[in-house]
């Protein structure tokens, strides 16, 4: 008797396991706060120079029309005033009335900046001048962050499978709490920058391990649904960001109030049990024993000493025979998944939509102030339209397939997103409404990939390949701050650039098998028959299909980097 089918004798999906399952939950709400707080953190409000004739300590961002147009030149474009240099020229009276012709020789670049308070009252960027040739460091922030989610997932991820995923749980936590807290006093750009890097490996820590625990807890009938509402709790911290972003508006304090709320998660120490699928797996029986009659008390079952004793000699030769076979047999890796034509196809076309997915989706939260009119409400609906598209997913994901999800919800959020290109300028809502649809799409999209690649890849080399997709995901997510840097040289082009990697990566994902209802895949020889001779037309394989032997997570191994989170 396998621990799923001891899950059915707990109450399945019992009240005690409902109510560990809520509080782990709530940490991606949290985990949330920090991934998309660098929007405020490090919002870039509109600037200039200061000129010669102005106090460096109050000068205000407002001028006279007049006085803009002498004194700062036109950019590239022609469509806006270059702000980081102004004319070099003699700021007298009579010139910023405009009497005198003007007499400036070539531009200046700026020795001070002022910058427009009416949106931001400050942020990393103006305490730090940020802009101009400087502007870079920005994006490098938050690229670091997203290298820190990469290494916070490979190391959190072993070491909760070596030591346990409740002790990892709670040390990413307090890791959290303390290097959130150092971010929002850092004195300077490293300090702040090292200690986000460390707060994005923590959101690994606290959330993938936590999303382990929730996942261990349900069979496997429950796992798809248990998944997708974890993401939905994430789109809840995504909007309450723009709450805490209206109410706090000095950036150092939203950095420590976003951190704070980790303080209550500490008290889960007495609450959230250990991992009974992992101890069982290191042998520690009786520990896992305990947790399972505690469940079973507090739903209010009595489960029969036989239905432990069975699992125990199951588990045990289970154990034994997977020992032989590991010792039997060479490790796979990556490679494995490279060698042979039609694996290395799929395993390419892939790892391409899990950089795609990670980097629109990344680059479209943090691009909301690059759209204009009002960046807190573009970025509370830029976490609203997730929930629709969660809600998409939970009823069609069992019914129309995987490939069919995937390529159009791609195909959607790429023309969505390119239809900005030829949007008039005066018409900025048309833009926004576009950007949210693409959003909606991609999220759908990545709600979708992770499944589908689970179902690609054999079960020998399954994770290793979803390992290996998350860190090209990563790439995506580290690349998009600098894709986002384009806005200043016009401000629609990173939509164009996100938009147009969507509408290839649909595109291509035609050429990928449809797994939906489909035996599980066990073998690399398998993985390489599976699909051969799949065009990008053939939406259903010939022939009577076969039955699913169950559920595809059921096969896959609760670990750290099988069941990494979707937007990790």
């Amino acid at each position: 008797m396998s621990y799923d089918d001891v899950l059915s004798h707990l109450g399945g999906f019992g009240k005690y396991q409902r109510i560990i399952y809520f509080l782990i939950c709530l940490t991606s709400i949290t985990c949330a706060f920090h991934k998309l707080a660098g929007v405020f953190l490090l919002a870039k409000p509109d600037f200039r120079c200061v000129l010669p004739f102005e106090d460096a300590v109050n000068a205000t961002y407002d001028l006279p029309a007049t006085v803009w147009n002498i004194s700062y030149p036109p950019n590239l474009l022609g469509n806006k005033l270059q702000t980081c240099e102004y004319y070099n020229a003699e700021y007298t009276t009579d010139y910023l009335n405009g009497t005198t012709p003007n007499k400036a020789n070539g531009t200046t670049t700026c020795n001070a900046y002022v910058y427009d308070k009416s949106k931001y009252l400050n942020s990393a960027v103006t305490e730090w001048n940020m802009v101009c040739n400087r502007s870079f460091l920005a994006a490098t922030s938050d690229a670091m962050f997203m290298l820190g989610v990469l290494l916070g997932s490979i190391v959190f991820g072993q070491l909760s499978d070596k030591y346990g995923r409740k002790p990892i749980f709670f040390a990413s936590l307090v890791i959290q709490v303390i290097f959130g807290i150092l971010a929002g006093l850092a004195p300077e750009y490293l300090t702040y920058t090292v200690s986000r890097l460390i707060v994005g490996a923590t959101t690994s820590g606290v959330f993938l391990v936590a999303y382990v625990i929730a996942m261990e807890m349900v069979g496997p009938s429950k796992r798809i649904f248990a998944g997708i509402f974890v993401m939905m709790f994430f789109s809840v911290g995504f909007m309450l960001t723009a709450v805490f972003a209206y109410f706090v508006h000095d950036w150092r304090w939203f950095q420590i109030a976003l951190t704070l709320p980790g303080l209550v998660f500490m008290c889960y120490y007495w609450v959230i049990p250990e991992s009974a699928r992992w101890l069982l797996s290191k042998g520690r029986k009786d520990e896992a024993i305990k947790i399972m009659e505690k469940a079973a008390k507090f739903n209010k079952l009595t489960v029969p000493r036989e239905i432990y004793d069975n699992l125990l000699e199951v588990d045990s030769t289970e154990k034994q025979q997977l020992e032989a076979e590991v010792n039997k047999e060479k490790t796979p890796d990556v490679f494995d998944l490279l060698k042979y034509p039609n694996l290395r196809r799929k395993t390419l076309l892939i790892f391409f939509d899990w950089f795609v997915n990670s980097g629109t989706y990344y680059g479209l939260s943090w691009n909301t102030s690059n759209l204009g009119d009002n960046d807190l409400l573009n970025f509370a609906i830029s976490g609203a339209v997730e929930i629709p598209a969660y809600i998409f997913l939970l009823l069609t994901l069992n019914r129309w397939g995987r490939r069919t999800i995937l390529c159009g919800s791609m195909l959607v959020a790429g023309l969505g997103l390119l239809s900005t290109l030829i949007v008039p300028v005066n018409m900025n809502w048309l833009i926004i409404a576009f950007a949210m649809l693409g959003k909606l799409a991609i999220t759908a999209s990545y709600g979708t990939i992770y499944i589908f690649s689970a179902e690609q890849f054999p079960t020998v080399v399954r994770n290793v390949g979803l390992g290996a997709s998350s860190m090209v995901a990563r790439i995506g997510g580290i690349l998009a701050p600098f894709f986002n840097m384009l806005a200043e040289i016009y401000k629609p082009l990173p939509l164009i650039i996100f938009g147009a990697m969507a509408f290839i990566g649909g595109l291509l994902s035609l050429y990928l098998p449809e797994t939906h209802n489909k035996p599980t895949l066990e073998t690399i020889a398998e993985g390489e028959k599976f699909g051969k001779n799949a065009k990008a037309c053939d939406y259903v394989e010939n022939g009577k299909e076969m039955q699913v032997k169950g559920d595809i997570l059921e096969t896959i191994p609760l670990n750290g980097h099988s069941m990494n989170e979707q937007k990790d």
